[in-house]
């Protein structure tokens, strides 16, 4: 699995380019290219994969992802429909010199840090989730007002994550990917058969020990915890499809009810009728 340069063009006429739900659930799309790009997910949880960086999101995402930094579509694996809104743009596309604008200082600021990818959250991410889903609406004038208020708001929030402890562009992580793409395939092909941990291991070349000391360090949590995530992820599907709760618990892979429930509540923060009840209705 090869690290894939994204050939990125602005829309016509305007200064960057504006993506809407590109709907590659089913691709591994392992990328990077010399834009700057916001994404903002919602409606769905999955795999928020930045440089070195892994983890899961829930509900909604908002990242800002420097040049060169390889990254995984946040749409991988997911098997629900969700909303993506997606803005690209070259460093200069306002002209080689804006950033040294006086007025764009905390804005330049923000730029750099991106370098390192970074995560937004609570009220910014649904302030600037609901500019950017008008966006597509106006038109290009208003489209980079817009954008200029929505970086400014990015630039000025406390309520984000740096997600890389180096800036995380050009760096050599093809070996990496390959590892982390035959993991993911595994647990999305047996998350319902009870994966196991010495067969992926021996899969990626790892003895069980060492496999779990890489695979921590690269998702911050125990391999057990991430199929765990997944088949979480999976059971909200199916109880969106109104499958019962004993249907949903199975189906997932989980052999006991009570224990399906006890985890459904620790990770969602309220239990599977519960959810399914407040969504259903």
């Amino acid at each position: 699995m090869k690290i894939i340069r994204e050939n990125i063009a602005p829309d016509k006429g305007s200064s960057f380019k504006v993506l809407l739900t590109p709907g590659l659930n089913d691709t591994f799309l392992w990328h990077f290219h010399p834009e700057y790009e916001i994404v903002f997910v919602e409606g769905t949880s999955g795999t928020r994969h930045v440089g070195d960086h892994t983890s899961v999101y829930e509900g909604s995402d908002l990242v800002f992802i420097g040049p060169n930094i390889p990254h995984l579509n946040f749409d991988y694996g997911v098997r629900n429909e969700c909303e993506q809104v997606i803005i690209q743009m070259k460093e200069n596309f306002l002209g080689k010199d804006f950033l040294n604008i006086p007025e764009f200082g905390s804005i330049k600021l923000l730029f750099e840090k991106s370098h390192y990818g970074l995560s937004f959250s609570g009220s910014t991410k649904q302030i600037v989730g609901d500019k950017l889903k008008e966006l597509p609406k106006l038109d290009h004038f208003d489209q980079l007002m817009s954008l200029l208020q929505i970086l400014r708001i990015l630039a000025s929030t406390d309520q984000v994550t740096v997600l890389n402890n180096s800036p995380a562009g050009n760096k050599s992580l093809q070996k990496e990917q390959m590892r982390m793409d035959s993991i993911y395939k595994y647990v999305e092909t047996h998350f319902d058969q009870n994966p196991d941990v010495n067969f992926i291991a021996e899969q990626v070349n790892l003895s069980t020990a060492a496999f779990c000391r890489y695979f921590k360090k690269n998702t911050k949590m125990t391999f057990t915890d991430f199929v765990n995530q997944y088949r979480i992820n999976q059971a909200k599907n199916y109880l969106l499809q109104d499958k019962t709760i004993s249907e949903t618990c199975f189906a997932v892979g989980f052999e006991s009810l009570s224990y399906f429930n006890k985890l459904f509540k620790k990770i969602e923060g309220e239990n599977p009728s519960e959810f399914k009840k407040r969504y259903l209705k």
